[in-house]
This record gives C-alpha cells, structure tokens and sequence, in this order.
C-alpha cells in the first residue's frame, strides 16, 4: 500500500552540512599564470622602445659621441700617434699655433674655393635636370637609374678615371684642346687648373643624387599652382622661376647645406688626383683641403694633438655655417609668411 506525501529525496549535499557543490573557480596556478603574463606585457610596452632605439645610441656613443670628446681632451695636450696614453697638457696652444700657420690657412681657402666651384654648378646642374626629368619622358626610369650611376661609384675608382682625363702628356682634355689650338694644360701643378679638375670630380659623382632629391621635391609641388599659371600665360620657364623655386626653397637648403659639409670633409678625390704625392695636396700645396691638412699631421707627422685641434676646427666651421643656414631659413620662412599675409590683406 502506497502513501501519499511521502519524502522527496533531498540533493546531496557537502560534508559538514554546507550547500550543493558548485563550478569551481579558476585554480590559483592560472591566476598566478595570468599575473604573470600582465607584468610582462606591461614591462615589454614599457621598456621594448628603449630597446629598439638602443642599438643606434650604442653605436652613436662608441663611433661618434667618444671620438669627438677624445679628439677635444687630446687637442689640448701634446701627444703622438706613437704613444696616444702619453699626453702633455698644453691648454689651447694647438689652436694658437694653427691660427699662425700658412699651411692652415691655405688649407681653408682651398677648402673653401673647391666647394665653390664644386657646389654652385653641382646644383645649378641638378636643378635644370630635375626639371627636364619631372615632364614625362621616354625612359624617363631609365634617366633616374643613370643619374645615380656616378654616385654609385667608388671614389677611388672615378678620380683614378679623371686622373688620365685631365693628364698633362696624354690627357683627353688636353687632346681636345690641341685640336683646337691650345697650348696642353698642367692640370695637377697648377693651382686654379688642379682645384677645377678636382671640383669637376665632385660635381660628376654628385650631380645626380641632388638631381634626385630635387625630382621628389617637384613631383611633390600641386599640379594646380602649375595649372594656374598656365592659365594666366605662364611659359615653363616662368612657371620654373615663380612656382618651382619658391616651392624648392627648403629642399634646396637642405643640399646647400649637404654639399657644405662634404665639400668640407673632402679628402678621397684631392688624394686621389696626384698618386704617388701624398697628403701635400700637390708640390706647393695647391689643392690640399682641411682634410689632407689633418691627414698629413696627424698620420704622416704623427702629431695627434694638432690633428685633433684640425679637427674641431673643422668641427666649429660647421657649426658656423649650419647656424648661418639656420638664420636664413627664419629669415626666409618670415618673408614667405609676410607674403602670404600681405596677399590675404589685398
């Protein structure tokens, strides 16, 4: 006989008389896991930017920042490249004694001259080209390769080339100008021919790295301000002078300041241009640069200290020039500005 209301069996429950038994929560083992997993991730955005960024500063300080405070405490003692760990102290006499020497200052005349002559064409040249370049031309690709051909060559390899161009004897140039009627030219002895023939090396090898330079910075000016122009009767060669230049204003800054400083780090094609002579820069020195002055005293005389005080010489015109550049570049930013406002004005 059954019965009603009977008893329903209740759940089981734990031991101790506590509830019914859930889903267990996360093991401590994966709460640890994750920590874990959050301080790296915080650490690797932390400090990962440093790490990218450190090898160019290791490198910097090692090949850049230490050289230079070297050569700076070794320009005020008296030390040979024999014995570098034997310094005397000698204060700014180095300096003193460079301020005094015809070589020194011969040295940055030539420097001097040679970047003229080799920087004002080397650009004038490079911005005619690039404007021929930026019209579209059959192989126009082709062009762009070719321009960098010369940069591409080694130094030693193109003055060696020159070398036999400009020879005295059997020089091509000297060739052409016999067909003509011209006495041959003693290219390497004489003073104002040597600096030309050398200047002639720099503007072959780089002529078209700024021809280049000046391609992307025209290819970047609006197609509109061209149109404008063509629409108010503008011919190319105005379009050139009163929208090309004025929108190249800060590209061409930055070759002249570029060409500023190899031209006063040239050292490789006056070297080069008289095998055999040494850093002299010919047998009255009419084309040792900056360059082949510091070599000459620091790895020929062994005077260490005196080459180091050439070196910041170096250093210090550099600094004068880049300031100078700097100055021009406010001062040109200032006008543009002052026309711009002068046209909203009107």
């Amino acid at each position: 006989m059954t019965t009603t209301g009977s008893p329903v069996s209740a759940p089981p429950t734990d031991k101790g008389g506590a509830g019914p038994r859930h889903k267990s929560a996360p093991s401590s083992r994966e709460e640890r896991r994750r920590e874990r997993r959050s301080r790296w991730y915080q650490r690797d955005v932390k400090w990962s930017p440093y790490a990218f960024v450190a090898p160019f500063f290791i490198f910097f300080g090692a090949f850049s920042l230490f050289p230079l405070l070297y050569t700076g405490w070794a320009s005020l003692h008296k030390v040979s490249l024999t014995a570098p760990t034997e310094m005397e102290w000698i204060g700014l006499r180095n300096f003193s004694r460079l301020l005094d020497d015809d070589f020194f200052w011969n040295a940055l005349q030539n420097t001097f001259t040679i970047g003229i002559i080799s920087t004002v064409p080397q650009l004038l040249m490079a911005l005619g080209l690039a404007h021929l370049l930026n019209y579209k031309l059959r192989g126009a690709t082709f062009y762009r390769v070719a321009m960098l051909a010369p940069y591409a060559t080694s130094v030693a390899a193109a003055t060696l080339v020159f070398v036999m161009i400009f020879g005295r004897d059997y020089g091509m140039i000297n060739w052409a100008l016999g067909t003509v009627g011209i006495d041959p030219v003693d290219w390497q002895n004489d003073k104002w021919y040597s600096q030309l023939a050398i200047s002639s090396i720099v503007i072959w090898r780089w002529t078209g790295y700024n021809t280049l330079i000046y391609l992307a910075a025209m290819q970047a000016v609006p197609k509109d301000l061209y149109e404008s122009a063509a629409l108010d009767g503008a011919t190319r060669w105005q379009q050139f002078l009163h929208v090309t230049i004025p929108s190249l204003r800060p590209t061409i800054l930055f070759t002249i300041v570029v060409s500023t400083i190899g031209a006063m780090q040239l050292f490789g094609e006056p070297l080069l241009f008289n095998p055999g002579g040494g850093a002299n820069g010919g047998a009255q020195h009419q084309y040792q640069t900056l360059g082949l002055y510091l070599y000459e005293q620091g790895w020929t005389n062994l005077h260490l200290g005196r080459a180091s005080a050439i070196a910041w010489m170096m250093f210090l015109i550099l600094v004068v020039i880049g300031l100078l550049n700097w100055a021009v570049s406010r001062w040109m930013q200032k006008n543009e500005l002052g026309r711009k406002s002068a046209r909203r004005r009107s």
